[in-house]
């Protein structure tokens, strides 16, 4: 049960971050951090569907980001939880402030690391079983935390690089917890940008991460998947396999719209 609230935390996180774009450069990770800027009061809204299959419920991710300027952004998640039991509820809100120290800008491309820092906050009355959806006040899951790490991105032409890592410090009887990623995310089509016009874009996206929870082993896990990219909206998925395990696998669905 660790390893899977370890590997659905991960996720939220994942999903929080992955919402930060550029221009022509909206192909970023599924589940990787990005460092990569949002416009100054531009926002954006990703909703992410996330199935495991050695679980009996689904979860649904709402994400929202807001930038401050080309340098800060606000990142917001709620993750809400189905299971079989019709037992429905909001687990917890994380929150994540991003703050970039490094930008080399040049042709067609760029590279960043910024600093995060964050925190995680409980909702709802009581705690939740992640394999069986029960009640389960021994869960400590939910007790809040705090989260610091960093990301670094580099992108040109039909590449983008994402390095990350995430350390989150438990507060009473929550364990602390810690993930890195790297991601590769390659432009399949076109190859060449049109001289005039947005083009749709498709990306391949291969990640490796590991994550880690105190008093139980690291967790290995590989990442493919597709992405669409429209000019302001983009549909992705893909599956997460877990190297430690054979029968362990997470599926990921989601759309993104840009505003």
């Amino acid at each position: 049960m660790k390893t899977l609230i370890t590997s659905f935390t991960s996720i939220v996180i994942a999903a929080l971050l992955a919402l930060l774009s550029v221009p022509n450069a909206n192909s970023m990770g599924l589940r990787s951090l990005v460092a990569l800027p949002l416009d100054k009061y531009g926002y954006v809204i990703r909703f992410l569907y996330v199935h495991a299959t050695n679980s009996n419920s689904d979860n649904f991710i709402s994400c929202a980001a807001y930038g401050l300027n080309n340098k800060q952004a606000l990142l917001f998640s709620i993750p809400y939880k189905l299971t079989p039991r019709d037992e429905q509820e909001f687990s917890e809100l994380s929150t994540l402030y991003r703050h970039t120290v490094i930008q080399d800008d040049f042709f067609s491309g760029t590279s960043r690391l910024a600093l995060l820092a964050g925190a995680t906050f409980p909702i709802g009355d009581s705690p939740i079983d992640n394999d069986t959806g029960a009640n389960d006040p021994s869960n400590k899951h939910r007790d809040p935390a705090i989260q610091v790490g960093f990301v670094y991105s580099f992108f040109k032409n039909r590449h983008e690089f994402d390095f990350d890592a995430l350390y989150q410090a438990g507060i009473d009887s929550r364990s602390d917890t810690g993930r890195y990623d790297i991601s590769w995310q390659y432009r399949l089509s076109p190859s060449i940008y049109p001289d005039w016009g947005i083009a749709p874009e498709i990306y391949m996206v291969t990640e490796l991460g590991s994550r880690w929870q105190a008093g139980d082993k690291i967790t290995h896990q590989v990442t493919l998947g597709l992405q669409w990219v429209q000019s302001t909206w983009v549909i992705e998925g893909g599956i997460v396999r877990n190297l430690s395990s054979n029968d362990d696998l997470t599926l990921l669905l989601s759309s993104r719209f840009h505003f």
